[in-house]
């Protein structure tokens, strides 16, 4: 019994899962502020600025940032 298999997607994407399963949009919020939160301590980092001083750019606290 040799049966050809298809190539291809089998099955649904993960999106599609977590759709099902209600949590799309919350994790995707979470991976958005996720990656904002990390390209802002690479270019904090690259330009060499303490949290103090970028909330202090941004005109807004410190634990905001």
């Amino acid at each position: 019994m040799n049966k050809k298999v298809e190539k291809g997607r089998i099955g649904q994407s993960f999106d599609d899962f977590l759709k099902e399963e209600g949590q799309y949009e919350e994790n995707t919020h979470q991976a958005v502020k996720r990656v904002l939160a990390f390209q802002l301590a690479a270019e904090m980092e690259k330009k060499k600025l303490t949290k103090s001083a970028m909330a202090k750019q941004l005109k807004t606290r410190r634990s905001s940032v």
